[in-house]
């Protein structure tokens, strides 16, 4: 890891030397992960949410909404068809929706380890240990439970009155579990700044994730975020950049929020320190329904598609698609 003080990190927040801070952190990822850039392929199986979060287009009570639920064999398909296009990584995401049952989502992780060799990393958030437990038991490597921001007041405000150290728990719960975990922020959030910012890349960093996402918050106009201001794409570029600094063996993503506010966001991202780019393989029907922010998912186009559209990006910036199912390589079992 990289030595930094607090006050350099700051400074690089602020703008000090953009160009010393990108090139540092292109650096320290090439040194890990080569040029190797590793895909996931997500379907977002169900935007149902119980959840009243003030920054997400999936809030329950946003009535504007077209919900939807894939059912199992619609799932599958499309899982069996990122897996034969090439995903080595399938990542099942939904709201909270606690429609699907334990033997459900159970079977779903089965099927595809046994159909194809791949990685299975489940999105789904808030359900009880017991059935993540069981689902690790049925052959899922990873979990992904953002946490937002480090802040407990800011966290409890905008997810409406949960408690941060719940969250918390949840993650190290399931580390110790033996998931790999990711887990990550929203970069300018209401009510956040540098300083704020400071603190989360600190404490995000303490917990020794096996991936790590920061993308920019993009308010939703149903949502009680309408009317904020957006947050700053370069700010966010130098919060993944120091993140993969401190960070260097942990799976970054290129978010798709980088996209919404430039069409070479994820591209972009890539070339600063990112190494993981995770296209949207849901059925073309409802993918755009997955409206978390405006602006994601907003191209219907087909699984192969999307994927083939990935793989150009990271060959345009002449890197590789891995072949790999990309392991973190703080988990040096798997390597």
């Amino acid at each position: 890891m990289y030595a930094l003080s607090e006050l350099k990190i700051l400074n690089y927040l602020k703008g000090q030397n953009d160009d010393e801070l990108f090139t540092l952190a292109d650096q320290v990822r090439e040194k890990v992960f080569k040029n190797e850039v590793y895909l996931r392929a997500i379907v977002e199986f169900s935007n149902v949410c119980n959840k009243k979060c003030f920054y997400c287009g999936l809030r329950a009570p946003n009535s504007k909404i077209n919900r939807y639920r894939l059912d199992l064999p619609t799932i599958m398909e499309a899982s069996e068809t990122a897996a034969l296009n090439g995903a080595r990584t399938i990542v099942l995401q939904s709201g909270d929706d606690f429609c699907y049952s334990k033997d459900q989502i159970g079977e779903l992780v089965k099927d595809i380890k046994n159909r194809h060799d791949v990685a299975v990393t489940l999105s789904i958030g808030d359900r009880d240990l017991d059935e993540y437990g069981y689902w690790f038991e049925c052959g899922a490597d990873r979990c992904l439970i953002k946490i937002e921001t480090s802040n407990p007041k800011l966290y409890k405000k905008i997810r409406s009155g949960e408690e941060f150290n719940e969250r918390l728990n949840r993650i190290k719960s399931l580390h110790g579990m033996g998931y790999e975990i990711g887990s990550g922020i929203i970069v300018g959030l209401p009510d956040s700044n540098v300083e704020s910012l400071l603190k989360d890349i600190l404490f995000l960093t303490d917990l020794k994730l096996d991936m790590i996402a920061a993308g920019p918050f993009v308010p939703h106009p149903d949502t009680p975020f309408a009317d904020a201001a957006p947050g700053d794409l370069l700010l966010s570029y130098r919060v993944t950049a120091l993140l993969r600094i401190l960070n260097p063996e942990s799976n970054i993503p290129a978010t798709s929020a980088l996209d919404s506010f430039d069409a070479k966001g994820r591209e972009i991202g890539l070339s600063r320190g990112c190494n993981v780019i995770m296209p949207s393989v849901t059925p073309s029907a409802h993918r755009a329904d997955y409206n978390i922010y405006p602006g994601k998912n907003s191209v219907a186009i087909d699984v192969s598609d999307s994927l083939s559209q990935a793989e150009s990006t990271i060959r345009y910036l002449n890197l590789i698609p891995s072949s790999s199912k990309g392991f973190s390589k703080r988990n040096k079992n798997v390597q």
